[in-house]
């Protein structure tokens, strides 16, 4: 039975917009009170899910978040109807305002943990929403992620959608973005790596700068949960001065996919005993494409966003970086691209560049944007077929960001009730291009 690599891609909300709330990422922060612009920032994404497409990958769609999410606002002590209740959030903290209007449910890399079956015990495909508790305007996203996924993967018999970890932050998880699983080929068993910033019984191995946001604890019980043999497991920490320059996530300095695995020399505070510890239970060394210091910088890789490109298998067995832009606009990281695209020892042999500069101006690049999911053919079958992408999808999509999504969001306009509605209405005709009923709250 053939076994597909499938990205589910995180819609882009039309409440897109610049805010600046997640400390220790730098791009968030930098471009934080700059207009937005929703409308392009969503075509960006389905552009990008519709190349990966053309190039022959499984492609799917998760549908955003209810925002702005105004009973999270009422929760929280304000009242009034909209307009009252916007405008008296935005005077008491205008960051209270903003994270009940944040798009971030984009970054589908942060939606969950995902298992397949060839890895689990009962054979299963294991799937564990990130409770995100490390920064506000995203701790309350897998209230909505656990029910989506259930809705698209529905079949118990085929998946299993955890609960979300204690929202407590000894179990902080921050979801796929710091993990990788590496195999021989995707139907295989494989090997899973999680990485965490902080350990529980070391807590001086963190950062100092910025909030190691993933714990090893967290990582722990993500592995007992999705029924894992313990010897195909390992797990590893970010090297702090990675954290500390930006690098809030793995999936900023480090991705995989296979037995290929590209990553900078400084993501790991033991590369090379990780290395062996990965090898080990795989049965054969993997293929390292690794970037030195003398290669560019941390800072180089954190403002190009090169590990966040998504490194994926073609039709033909050989491999393509999903790159952006800035990663081609970077001299020394654009060099590096192309030495390792040349080398003749891995089946990396192409790059794509595309345009999500609205996703990476609020902190996210092309792998920020999916969840990787590997499923048998079987099991795609019996995943909700109207959220896989189609050229038929693509442009029903298209159109209805083009009907509804403002062309810009400045932050002033996160008081306005009229556009607070009109992206609520928004979702509601989603639901039915997407075929599901009574996804959001409002609909209920």
């Amino acid at each position: 039975m053939a076994t597909h690599e499938v990205n589910f891609d995180g819609l882009i909300a039309p409440t897109h917009n610049y805010a600046g709330l997640s400390p220790g990422n730098v791009a968030s922060a930098s471009n934080a009170g700059l207009i937005s612009s929703p409308k392009q920032a969503a075509l960006q994404g389905l552009l990008k899910m519709k190349t990966l497409m053309g190039l022959g990958l499984k492609q799917g769609v998760l549908p955003p978040q209810q925002r702005p999410d105004l009973n999270m606002l009422r929760a929280l002590g304000f009242a009034g109807d909209d307009a009252k209740l916007l405008q008296s959030a935005h005077d008491a903290d205008p960051t209270l305002l903003a994270a009940c209007w944040s798009a971030s449910s984009m970054w589908a890399a942060n939606a969950a943990t995902v298992s397949p079956s060839a890895d689990t015990a009962d054979h299963r495909v294991h799937m564990t929403p990130a409770n995100l508790v490390s920064n506000f305007h995203r701790s309350w996203e897998h209230e909505s992620t656990t029910p989506a996924l259930r809705m698209i993967f529905a079949d118990d018999s085929r998946f299993m959608i955890h609960n979300a970890l204690p929202s407590q932050q000894r179990f902080a998880d921050e979801g796929a973005a710091n993990h990788i699983r590496f195999c021989s080929k995707h139907a295989e068993p494989g090997v899973e790596l999680f990485v965490y910033g902080v350990d529980r019984d070391d807590p001086a191995s963190g950062a100092r700068t910025f909030p190691s946001r993933q714990t090893r604890a967290a990582c722990e019980a993500l592995a007992r949960n999705h029924l894992l043999d313990p010897a195909r497991v390992v797990f590893a920490r970010q090297h702090p001065d990675a954290i500390d320059a930006g690098v809030f996530h793995n999936d900023v300095i480090s991705t995989g996919n296979e037995d290929v695995f590209l990553f900078h020399e400084q993501a790991f505070a033991t590369s090379r005993s990780l290395m062996t510890d990965l090898a080990a239970p795989l049965g054969k060394s993997l293929t390292l494409i690794e970037a030195h210091d003398s290669d560019f910088s941390l800072e180089d890789a954190v403002t190009s966003y090169l590990f966040n490109s998504q490194l994926v298998t073609l039709p033909d067995s050989s491999m393509a970086l999903i790159a952006p832009f800035e990663s081609k606009n970077n001299p020394r990281v654009h060099a590096f691209i192309e030495k390792a695209v040349a080398r003749t020892d891995n089946p990396l042999n192409r790059v794509e560049y595309l345009d999500v500069k609205e996703s990476m101006r609020n902190g996210g690049g092309p792998a920020c944007l999916r969840l990787r999911v590997v499923l048998t053919d079987d099991e795609l079958r019996n995943t909700h077929q109207a959220v896989m992408l189609t050229d038929s999808l693509y442009n029903k999509l298209v159109s209805w960001v083009e009907k509804n999504y403002p062309d810009h969001i400045a932050p002033d306009q996160l008081r306005d009730p009229v556009l607070a509605r009109g992206c609520v209405d928004a979702l509601d005709e989603l639901t039915r291009i997407l075929e599901l009923p009574k996804l959001y709250p409002f609909q209920r």
